[in-house]
């Protein structure tokens, strides 16, 4: 599952002249982040508790097979999940730290468009290409 602005959320208009990352624009993406969180959390919770409930032990091998197919792909599909809430966690750490929309590798302001598409960005889109074209030279 890839980051999202969730539906209840407008994109952010500043204001012309307004301060990069002020009280206003940390607290949409303080509350952007915490929405993601909650509704990662109320998805696992479901997974969980739909799993206990559907625990069945089935003579045929083939629907067994079925089912430990089915639950492996939904447990790969919650780590991803429970990855994304560790980076949901990060972003509002530097929120608090006051770190939160700047690139922590180069230090430049990663963009409001941006965050509105991934608000757990923590590089800016020059930073985080490079590292793509590093990563893909070395996977040759």
């Amino acid at each position: 599952m890839d980051d999202y602005l969730p539906k209840q959320f407008k994109p952010y208009a500043p204001k012309k002249g307004e301060e990069y990352m002020n009280a206003k624009q940390t607290a949409h993406f303080r509350e952007i982040l915490l929405a993601l969180k909650s509704e990662l959390q109320g998805d696992i919770e479901r997974t969980v508790h739909t799993m206990q409930d559907e625990a069945t032990v089935f003579a045929d091998p083939n629907d067994r097979a079925s089912q430990e197919s089915d639950i492996a792909i939904e447990l790969r599909s919650r780590d991803r999940e429970r990855k994304l809430v560790k980076k949901i966690d990060e972003a509002l750490m530097r929120i608090d730290s006051g770190e939160y929309g700047y690139c922590e590798s180069c230090g430049v302001e990663i963009g409001l468009k941006r965050l509105e598409a991934r608000p757990t960005a923590t590089m800016c889109i020059d930073c985080k290409t490079l590292e793509e074209l590093r990563e893909k030279q070395l996977a040759k």
